[in-house]
């Protein structure tokens, strides 16, 4: 009779917890507005240039730049030598102090392509890119080519995905599956891995044993560098970006297995770099932000993580490592997301979803 009673305060404390938590989520979505702003093609990646107006990339190569007060879609002309291949294309797009920077996928002949970056001075007619990096070896796959970029200062993170090859992560002599860091004019940073204890590493190589990571981005609390990563079928993870250091693709699986339903490895071992939040089954992480601004200002210092599969906006708060608290914030609402912006200004949130650019603020 005792174990009856413990059994069913148990069961009864469980599903006061979902109520809770279903509550939570709801209360979070019915106060939120959602606006559809324009119609875009495969949109990939966006970044303000100033408090009106967003520069964003379409997967298929074309550039737009788009005015939030008018809704006018201008298309910027451009000299990259891209390729659609899977899920490589144009991808992601960053101005800062009047230059534009773009990773995407380069067309390197007979279907090799890479994960590249390059650089052009601003101009809302056409932007002239040069190329500041090239990841090697170029490869002929369509899968995992990452890609996000940061500035810190003067250095430029980027994240090169393992274009499926599973163990190349694991060779810093290859860039594939790492995070990279240049400086802004793609020269090398003299304190990278290579000059300091790491004589095996390539110059630009920051980090390495990534999968597929398609968020990243500079908190402006801490300023540090955070990333998202897919997993395989589960192990998806938000984490830091460390100097020198290994998250251990393909050695672990963070929590996940192979397509086939085999198993990878474990979810973590000593050492290497642990994550500070795993998902398991695999939400499709992709671009974050570590939000800054008033519209939702008790979200300051928290990380919104966007997902694909998931269809879902999800907020860690993550300052005491060994207690991170999530919240989903909706789900469902506007299709696969693929890109997050925070208004410089307002702090209004903008997504790129499906096939539209949306604005998400307080009811």
């Amino acid at each position: 009779m005792v174990v009856d009673q413990s059994y069913h305060k148990v069961k009864k404390y469980i599903y006061s917890i979902f109520i809770i938590l279903i509550c939570t989520t709801l209360s979070f979505a019915n106060n939120l507005n959602f606006e559809k702003i324009v119609f875009l093609n495969n949109p990939w990646g966006s970044t303000f240039i100033n408090n009106n107006e967003l520069l964003i990339t379409e997967k298929s190569g074309k550039i737009k730049l788009v005015n939030l007060i008018s809704k006018k879609i201008s298309e910027v002309s451009h000299n990259l030598d891209y390729i659609e291949h899977g899920q490589g294309g144009l991808l992601d797009i960053l101005f800062k102090k009047n230059f534009v920077y773009i990773s995407y996928t380069e067309n390197r002949g007979d279907w090799k392509t890479s994960t590249s970056i390059a650089k052009a001075k601003f101009d809302k007619k056409n932007l002239n890119f040069k190329n500041i990096f090239q990841a090697n070896p170029p490869i002929d796959s369509g899968y995992h080519f990452g890609s996000r970029l940061a500035i810190k200062d003067n250095y430029l993170f980027a994240s090169a995905g393992e274009r499926g090859q599973g163990m190349i992560a694991q060779d810093p002599t290859t860039h594939p599956g790492s995070i990279i860091r240049i400086n802004i004019d793609g020269s090398i940073p003299k304190d990278n891995p290579k000059f300091v204890n790491k004589s095996n590493w390539l110059p630009e190589i920051y980090q390495i044993g990534i999968r597929n990571p398609q968020g990243l981005t500079l908190s402006q609390f801490d300023g540090k560098i955070y990333l998202s990563n897919h997993g395989a079928k589960g192990g998806d993870w938000f984490g830091e970006a460390k100097k020198g250091e290994n998250y251990g693709w393909k050695i672990l699986g963070w929590g996940g297995r192979n397509y086939s339903g085999l198993p990878i490895g474990p979810k973590w071992k000593p050492g290497f770099t642990k994550a500070i939040h795993y998902w398991v089954p695999s939400i499709a992480t992709s671009a974050i932000s570590i939000y800054k601004g008033e519209e939702f200002n008790e979200w300051n210092g928290h990380a919104l993580i966007t997902s694909l599969k998931d269809q879902s906006l999800r907020k860690l708060i993550f300052n005491d490592l060994s207690n991170v608290k999530e919240d989903i914030i909706f789900k469902n609402k506007i299709g696969r997301i693929r890109d997050i912006q925070v208004h410089p200004k307002s702090g209004k949130i903008y997504f790129l979803a499906g096939d539209s650019l949306w604005l998400m603020e307080k009811n």
